[in-house]
């Protein structure tokens, strides 16, 4: 096997369990466990707030970590985490060790992202890293996919729901040992997250702290949106688990659409699709409006990521770890900014209120443009 196909496979799979079942999944069982634990939009807000919050912080240790160790100790090493923190949510008993075990697993996503672009850049020919990249990113997309099913099979039942996760988790810590290069490309021997100080990273940090808040208001609360709006029970939000992440696997294709249209067409087009995702969710009385909302929500988001994974490569070509980083912790800053917010603004506005605000952030995120840095190239050149 290539190492371009192994590293690409494992990555996927990687960023498929510790993004879309330890990261998002809470938001699609947060109808069950606020049933079982009586959470409330403000507590439950603050809980995925949280979750975000150790997701910064673990970003930035996993650049460090991976800087010094290389990927396999770091993609292993946030398999496990992923899987101890989803065995804790299983095992709740009260709201606050829910929360501590939500932020843990919330924290494998952030170690996950870095040691696979550390990964592509050892191993995987230069012409190739955009496309394996956002390859590799479209898991968190089948990853929410994968939830959808889950909670149908597990008829609502989020302890069980969750503990499978955490199973699975623990197989693929042993897949990455064994798939995962040890040395890093161009990068050893920095120990210290050092973010690359240029405008074209500066400007993505405005677009992706923006984007990151208003993506909040489908990952947070889009169960609760459709459940208090349109009734919707355990059946229903699965299926719409199912519709974000059937979209996000189209954020595989972002790294051919980068080098057709460039980063900044892309960039606007998504943040539209997004927006749109958005007000279907919030607004939406039809179920196929609603879950085709989702979906392009998902494609928006995945693609997104993309776009700024690449943006930030483009920016730290020598230390690809760290030019990840830097866009996907601004993403994670914004949501831990907006889960609470969009959840104070739920119970203080309405949910439409709130759906038509944050659809307004998505747009903003439009305003800063990677052209001016010259980062608009085709991928690859």
């Amino acid at each position: 096997m290539s190492p371009a196909l192994r590293i690409g496979a494992t990555g996927f799979a990687l960023i498929a369990v510790c993004y879309g079942f330890a990261r998002f999944a809470f938001g699609l069982f947060l109808p069950g466990i606020d049933a079982e634990l009586g959470l409330g939009p403000s507590l439950g807000g603050a809980i995925s707030g949280g979750a975000f919050g150790g997701y910064c912080l673990s970003i930035v240790v996993s650049a460090a970590l991976t800087e010094r160790l290389g990927g396999r100790a770091v993609g292993v090493g946030a398999a496990l985490v992923a899987a101890i923190g989803m065995a804790g949510i299983a095992l709740a008993p009260s709201a606050g060790l829910l929360a501590a075990a939500v932020i843990v697993a919330g924290t494998s996503a952030g170690l996950a992202s870095p040691p696979m672009a550390a990964a592509v850049a050892a191993a995987v020919r230069r012409e190739r890293r955009d496309l394996v990249n956002t390859a590799i990113n479209a898991g968190a997309g089948a990853g929410v996919a994968l939830c959808g099913p889950a909670a149908l099979l597990f008829a609502g039942q989020w302890r069980l729901g969750f503990g499978a996760f955490a199973v699975v988790a623990l197989a693929l810590a042993a897949a990455a040992a064994a798939a995962l290069p040890g040395s890093v490309a161009g990068e050893g021997g920095r120990a210290r997250f050092r973010p690359p100080l240029t405008g074209a990273a500066a400007r993505l940090v405005g677009a992706a702290l923006l984007m990151g808040a208003a993506s909040t208001a489908v990952w947070s609360f889009g169960g609760q949106l459709v459940a208090q709006r349109l009734g919707w029970e355990a059946a229903g939000t699965g299926l719409l688990w199912t519709c974000l992440g059937a979209g996000g696997l189209a954020g595989a294709w972002a790294g051919s659409l980068i080098g057709r249209f460039g980063l900044d067409r892309l960039h606007r087009t998504a943040l539209w699709a997004m927006a749109a995702g958005v007000i279907a969710v919030g607004w939406g009385t039809a179920a196929a409006a609603v879950l085709l909302g989702a979906a392009a929500f998902g494609a928006a988001y995945v693609t997104l990521t993309g776009v700024y994974l690449v943006w930030g490569a483009r920016a730290a070509p020598e230390r690809p770890a760290t030019g990840l980083t830097v866009g996907f912790l601004a993403i994670a800053v914004g949501q831990t900014a907006g889960a609470p917010v969009f959840g104070l603004a739920m119970e203080t506005f309405g949910p439409q209120a709130a759906a038509a605000g944050f659809a307004a952030l998505a747009l903003l995120a439009g305003l800063p443009r990677s052209r001016r840095a010259g980062l608009a190239a085709p991928a690859g050149s």
